[in-house]
């Protein structure tokens, strides 16, 4: 079993989106937020970075051991605790830890452990890489809405999203 070369490239690209994103943003834009309780840019950012190593914690520990912190607090009420190139850095290792954590499942030819009853990735261990695709964007998408709330213009977001765009498109 491999993991199908067209999400492996897609898990790439997804790395990518989110390298270009953090690396358009200021320390500034961290601290943006709807004004009516919602999470900032910063938390947003903070939880997908946390995202691999929180689950990587339940399926595959080994793979989580050593990857940074971003966040402090629980997980419902936590702040992001890292600057723009620390998360970049976060996401790279999360990511590759990630990519890691699923290759060998496939090289040893099992599934995950599933801590919760919840069928997690049972079906094929790639199933997270695809998890981390979908959600990533979920939020993402909640960034975007943030930095136009913010006040970034039309031309603003242009400038911002097309490069983001463009890495799908190749």
């Amino acid at each position: 079993m491999t993991i199908p070369d067209l999400l492996l490239e897609s898990f790439h690209r997804n790395g990518r989106v989110n390298q270009a994103l953090l690396a358009a943003l200021t320390p500034a834009d961290l601290a943006l937020s709807d004004g009516r309780g919602g999470w900032t840019v910063g938390q947003h950012l903070g939880h997908l970075a946390y995202f691999r190593p929180g689950w990587l914690s339940l399926i595959s520990p080994a793979d989580a051991q050593g990857l940074p912190e971003v966040v402090s607090g629980d997980w419902q009420h936590f702040e992001l605790s890292a600057d723009l190139p620390t998360l970049a850095g976060a996401f790279r290792l999360g990511d590759e830890a990630a990519l890691r954590a699923v290759q060998t499942a496939l090289e040893e030819g099992r599934t995950f452990p599933d801590p919760h009853g919840e069928g997690t990735y049972q079906a094929h261990p790639a199933h997270f890489l695809q998890h981390i695709i979908v959600h990533d964007s979920h939020h993402r998408g909640q960034v975007m809405g943030l930095l136009r709330q913010g006040g970034r213009s039309a031309e603003d977001m242009d400038q911002l999203d097309s490069p983001l765009w463009a890495i799908w498109r190749e």
